[in-house]
């Protein structure tokens, strides 16, 4: 990342004297999408053009189904959960029949255990574990894309609101299916269409019509602020890192000494904001998978 934040300041602006860096270029080349993945190591340097497909019609839509940085992130964060998961999976289930599984295999039994009985069980409560496969995926899912954009030359998926937006998406409908299944078509529609019990007619159908726009935006709020709060934390820690970094050039044509000293400050800054962003990685990560038991177990014991 810092490679990158370095070569592409000096692609969008030079970084000299005479003509100061587009620092706002650089910004937006590394945190917004694109068609375009560069590496930048010791010198070598190479962009890879990612292939532009036709685009789909379907009626009046038009889906361009193109490949973009983003996206190449978020498969890559899917395959190395299956990666790492599936032998972890198969190695446990032989070692069962023998002895408890040890090394990092038991580290992530301890950690799937923690989210199943304190995540999982303490928020949902009867029938909880059926939803410990979605929450474990959603945190491990997460947490890959992540960390991916801390890795040099990586891009972090979750920067992207359409991507948190997807994943909200997804939490909003097993939220809903839910607590359709565990209520009843008619307790679900009493998570909309609710007014307190005790009141008179008139006062019931005051209520309902008062409180029913409340409860119906209640429910779109959630994964609103599901989506948000992954996409801004994780754009906030990359914008502050890139900006720390264009110090660097905005000073490069004053004396030695100021950029000397601009250049070291600069850097151990951005050194313990990237340690600072490995945590935020993981809180993220868990907050969101967190917030989606709350949510599940909110739905199916409503009201």
């Amino acid at each position: 990342m810092l490679q990158g934040g370095a070569a592409a300041a000096q692609e969008h602006g030079g970084g000299g004297a005479d003509s100061a860096p587009d620092l706002q270029g650089m910004l937006t080349h590394h945190l917004l999408d694109g068609n375009e993945i560069e590496v930048q190591l010791l010198g070598f340097g190479r962009t890879f053009h990612l292939p532009q497909w036709d685009p789909v019609h379907l009626g009046p839509l038009t889906l361009d189904l193109s490949p973009t940085k983003h996206v190449v992130f978020l498969f890559l964060a899917a395959i190395l959960c299956l990666l790492v998961f599936i032998p972890i999976g198969i190695a446990m289930r032989k070692k069962y029949e023998e002895r408890a599984p040890s090394g990092f295999a038991n580290a992530i039994e301890a950690m799937v255990l923690y989210f199943r009985d304190e995540v999982v069980r303490r928020n949902i409560g009867h029938g909880a574990d059926a939803y410990t496969g979605y929450i474990l995926t959603l945190f491990f899912f997460i947490l890959f894309m992540n960390l991916l954009g801390l890795v040099p030359f990586g891009a972090t998926a979750t920067g992207n609101f359409m991507v948190t937006g997807a994943l909200a998406l997804v939490t909003f409908v097993v939220t809903e299916i839910s607590g359709m299944r565990t209520l009843g078509f008619q307790g679900y529609m009493g998570t909309i269409f609710y007014a307190p019990r005790g009141l008179n007619p008139v006062g019931t159908a005051i209520m309902m019509v008062i409180l029913t726009p409340v409860e119906f935006l209640g429910k779109l709020t959630k994964p609103f602020a599901l989506m948000i709060r992954l996409f801004a934390n994780m754009m906030a820690g990359h914008t502050l890192v890139l900006s720390l970094l264009g110090l660097i050039f905005m000073f490069a044509g004053t004396a030695a000494v100021i950029t000397g000293g601009v250049t070291i400050a600069s850097l151990g800054m951005v050194s313990a904001i990237m340690l600072l962003e490995v945590f935020v990685a993981f809180l993220q990560a868990y907050i969101f998978a967190m917030l989606t038991a709350v949510f599940i177990g909110l739905i199916r014991h409503a009201h």
